[in-house]
């Protein structure tokens, strides 16, 4: 049986039986809009603080005002970019994995072979800026959801081709390691 050829970059197709090494398509983040607010009280917090240094009023001094502007960045736009950045989403050619926390992280997989339902939903604005919300259910765990997913459709398209290509490979690694022919 000779390899079929790879045309456009495409990696080329496992032989039959051999393992094909786990590559990783993307990683994703939640889209970055729902920072937006946060981008707007770092800029606002800094134009008042800028004004207002050595301008305050008599009972009023600096360090106040540092103090207070300090406590609402670290409020009001640390911590949301921290609770961003500590949920990412990585889509293997086996798998897709979703890692959350910061301190104390956990995991979740749901693997391409074993097919999975995907169901896309797009509110007005998700559709505005292209993002949408995917939820991977297979039936036995609970339901993995990708909220807020930039460019949805693609990342959609991406994971059923990724579920029919696992598919096809496990039907045809079972097919050629059960039909070796039985000599009478």
């Amino acid at each position: 049986m000779t390899q079929p050829t790879s045309y456009g970059g495409r990696p080329r197709t496992p032989a039959p039986g051999a393992a094909a090494p786990e590559r990783r398509i993307a990683r994703l983040r939640g889209h970055a809009r729902g920072l937006f607010w946060s981008a707007l009280v770092l800029i606002g917090v800094s134009g008042a603080t800028a004004y207002f240094y050595d301008n305050l009023p008599a009972p009023f001094e600096n360090w106040m005002l540092l103090t207070a502007a300090g406590a609402v960045v670290l409020l009001l736009v640390v911590l949301p970019y921290v609770a961003w950045l500590s949920r990412s989403w990585t889509i293997t050619t086996r798998r897709v994995i979703e890692r959350s926390g910061f301190f104390g992280s956990s995991t979740r997989e749901i693997s391409h072979v074993r097919g999975y339902a995907i169901q896309m939903r797009r509110g007005i604005l998700q559709r505005l800026w292209g993002a949408g919300t995917l939820t991977l259910s297979n039936g036995v765990e609970p339901p993995l959801r990708l909220k807020n997913v930039p460019h949805a459709v693609l990342v959609h398209e991406t994971l059923v081709d990724q579920v029919e290509v696992n598919q096809i490979l496990a039907h045809r690694d079972s097919q050629s390691q059960g039909s070796g022919a039985v000599d009478y």
